[in-house]
């Protein structure tokens, strides 16, 4: 049954393909409908990846304390790997200050306070 399915995925989203590149060709569809179609174009991805990523941790919850462990082990290496980077990069050096003397009409530091 999976195979079928499969397949039946296959031909729509040819049949899609051909449908929208057909009336994109034509310019039947108002600019209005053409801005929604990409609208939910742009939404599938993340909305599946989404569903897939909660399904991943209720696998990996029922899977037992392996999997568990080792997803905290998988956050803590890219936790360190993320800091390591970090410290890499060096530090800027800050800007320095303007004196008094480069700035003819600033005010002495005691009236910054």
């Amino acid at each position: 049954m999976i195979i079928y399915g499969t397949a039946l995925l296959a031909a729509c989203h040819l049949l899609g393909i051909f449908l929208g590149d057909l009336l994109g060709q034509a310019m039947v569809l108002p600019k209005l409908t053409e801005a929604g179609v990409e609208y939910w174009g742009a939404m599938y991805i993340p909305v599946v990846v989404a569903m897939a990523a909660q399904q991943d941790v209720v696998s990996a919850l029922r899977g037992g304390h392996l999997a568990l462990l080792s997803a905290i082990g998988a956050v803590a290496v890219c936790a360190v790997v993320i800091s390591l980077i970090n410290r890499m990069e060096g530090v800027e050096e800050p800007v320095p200050d303007a004196d008094a003397a480069t700035l003819p009409n600033a005010l002495p530091a005691t009236h910054l306070k």
